[in-house]
């Protein structure tokens, strides 16, 4: 036995021990000291005079008078007791008598403490009944303290019966992924129906997609559709750092399922635990390695169609061991994507059951503005625009409000603080109009939604591009004009200041990387259609950082050389269009340095009618004039408000000047 848990079993008795000591000693040192004394010589005291105080007390069953006092020769804390018979003369005068003048000393008399049963229990039995009861609390602490020992290794899953609230109607946008699972809750509910005709329902059934796209979700709406035990338990819950107690939880898992069969097991995160074997540096007895080997076999032990499957949900499938992955185990994959545009507009609907959204909002040109956005983006790029409309006093949820979110969600909230000098905001709205005029002129390019010069995260500004149709597969001549969109900026920089800046930094690292997958994986280039690169490389050893390189230093150089004629090829067609576009790259960029934000419509007007529409709200000034509005107005603290708290601020006064206006007339 391990010295420690020896230490941990013995401290409770040793210290109940010590604490027993330390309550005989306090009260045997505050105690008095009592001398016994025989009749004769109480009788010789009594007579001398020599007794200065006496306490008498009856004690009817044993026939006897207590006596306790104390002589003029004790010390203060000195006392004498003895016991006379009932029937003594003496003492039956001393207590008729009772005063103390006649008697000479201080007399006391007592009832019978024995005539009160309450009295004779609390006095005789609670100090034992005391000393039971810390003693009791002392070993059932220990005993539960050994309990929690022994169930270091029971399982960690949760059972629900199916009470989680989230059915198939809250998981919207995953129509074939529905089905897949649905015909798991089918089987459970109506077994024999498969079993008729030989079919074997999947073991288990593995969610695998990028994070945020509803697995875990999908999981619940099945846990609420099936009226069937339901477990679910994380993949890190089975590993810890003795080793067996990983193990020991699954086989506890499999055996509670059993008991509860039919039953669904869910395991969020499987990759915690089951990650490829042999790969570590803990070799064939890591923990983690002895709790995937008994999930394996638990998977394949028990017998078909006992009514148990699992459901596992990862974004890290590559990772997987693929003992785990064989038919047997894992038999069917589904595939959670990102949403496309429909999903995406249905998955908006669900989360804006409870939202108010102004009359301009609609959920599907939404949809349109934010591809690749997971059903987790979404719903946050929804909260974040309640949010936002709380904090500016709205009754509803406005475009302004969904526009500013959806920045929020991209590139982080705006950084109102920074200061950029007059310079530098000129070359930011000029290297953003150069990738507007490439998004407008390139015939594959994408649309553009939105343009700023306000910074937000490491970005001066940015422009929101969205592709025209949502694509599965990319062309070659797609990928070159996205290289000469991402180009447009620094070209841009070079035409109009004969300068260039770091503000391309992240330009050229897209390009690279599309560059570098043209020629190396997808076969786009003079050196054919060869796959010279691909993901590879341990799981622990850098895996997404790891390229097999198959190719000689030669190919290297000649790799290198694509590289550079495609991005050269894109920069001179990037050239060509912004100088031949000179006028719409200056006229994009002043109207940025005027407004700071450029949507899509007023983009198209300025492109259609050489300036901006005619402002109709204060939304459509630009800061430096709100600011002088708000000063003519006499509202304090302009020069440190937003554009929006600006907005509000003048909007609130208008609204007032409509009321004293109205009071006037009235009156």
């Amino acid at each position: 036995m391990n010295k420690r848990n020896v230490k941990r079993g013995i401290a409770p008795y040793v210290f109940l021990l010590a604490f027993i000591l330390i309550i005989y000693f306090i009260f045997s040192s505050t105690s008095q000291k009592v001398n016994k004394m025989t009749y004769d010589k109480f009788v010789n005291e009594l007579n001398k005079g020599n007794v200065t105080e006496l306490e008498i007390t009856p004690r009817k069953r044993s026939s006897v008078y207590q006596l306790t006092g104390k002589l003029k020769s004790y010390d203060e804390n000195e006392s004498f007791a003895l016991n006379v018979p009932l029937s003594d003369e003496i003492i039956a005068e001393i207590v008729k008598t009772s005063d103390e003048g006649k008697l000479g000393f201080e007399l006391v008399t007592n009832a019978d403490p024995e005539s009160s049963t309450l009295l004779y229990i609390i006095v005789n039995f609670l100090p034992i009944a005391l000393l039971i009861g810390v003693a009791i609390w002392f070993f059932s602490k220990q005993i539960s303290t050994n309990s929690k020992s022994i169930d270091f290794g029971r399982s960690k899953a949760r059972l629900s019966n199916g009470d989680s609230g989230v059915t198939f109607k809250d998981v919207a946008g995953l129509k074939e992924e529905k089905e897949e699972v649905s015909e798991l809750i089918d089987f459970l509910k109506d077994p024999k129906r498969f079993q008729k005709l030989g079919a074997r329902i999947p073991k288990g059934v593995l969610l695998v997609g990028p994070p945020g796209t509803g697995k875990t979700l999908l999981a619940k709406a099945v846990a609420g559709e099936a009226n069937v035990p339901f477990y679910y338990i994380s993949g890190s819950d089975f590993v810890e750092l003795f080793v067996g107690i990983g193990a020991s939880r699954v086989r506890d898992m499999f055996k509670q399922a059993k008991q509860n069969a039919p039953c669904l097991i869910f395991i969020d995160e499987i990759d915690a635990v089951g990650r490829q074997r042999g790969t570590g540096l803990g070799g064939g007895h890591d923990e983690r390695e002895q709790t995937l080997n008994q999930l394996l076999t638990e998977m394949d032990g028990f017998g078909t169609n006992e009514g148990i499957i699992i459901i596992a949900a990862t974004n890290r499938a590559d990772v997987l061991d693929p003992a785990l992955l064989r038919p047997g185990r894992f038999d069917r994959q589904v595939t959670v994507n990102l949403p496309d545009i429909k999903a995406r507009e249905e998955i908006l609907k669900v989360h804006a059951r409870n939202k108010i959204l102004g009359e301009g909002v609609t959920l599907k040109n939404l949809a349109k503005r934010t591809p690749g956005f997971s059903g987790a983006d979404l719903e946050n790029l929804l909260n974040e625009a309640a949010l936002l409309a709380v904090r500016r006093n709205k009754e509803s949820i406005t475009m302004s409000e969904i526009d500013e979110a959806t920045d929020r969600v991209l590139m982080g909230p705006a950084k109102k603080s920074k200061k950029y000098t007059e310079s530098e905001r000129k070359i930011v709205a000029y290297h953003e109009a150069g990738h507007v005029v490439l998004g407008l002129k390139l015939s594959h390019a994408n649309d553009v939604q939105k343009v700023t010069i306000i910074p937000r995260s490491y970005a001066g500004g940015y422009a929101m591009m969205v592709p025209k149709e949502e694509r599965y597969t990319s062309t070659k001549s797609e990928l070159l004009e996205e290289i000469t969109g991402l180009l447009g900026g620094r070209v841009s920089e070079e035409l109009n200041f004969g300068e260039i800046t770091t503000g391309a930094h992240n330009d050229f690292e897209k390009a690279t990387k599309i560059a570098r997958a043209m020629v190396t994986e997808y076969g786009m280039s003079d050196l054919g259609p060869v796959q010279l690169e691909q993901q590879e490389g341990g799981v622990f050893l850098g895996r997404d950082y790891n390229k097999s390189r198959n190719f000689s230093n030669e190919i290297a150089h000649e790799i290198d050389l694509e590289m550079r004629k495609i991005m050269d090829e894109c920069y001179k067609k990037a050239k060509e269009i912004l100088n031949k576009e000179k006028d719409l790259v200056k006229l994009i960029a002043e109207a940025l340095l005027e407004y700071e934000t450029l949507t899509k419509e007023q983009i198209d007007y300025l492109v259609e009618q050489g300036h901006m529409p005619e402002i109709e709200s204060l939304n459509d000034f630009n800061i430096t004039e709100l600011k002088s509005r708000a000063k003519a107005a006499g509202v304090k603290g302009y020069a440190k408000m937003s554009k929006e708290e600006l907005v509000d601020a003048l909007d609130n006064l208008d609204k007032q000047d409509d009321v004293e206006e109205k009071e006037e007339k009235e009156d």
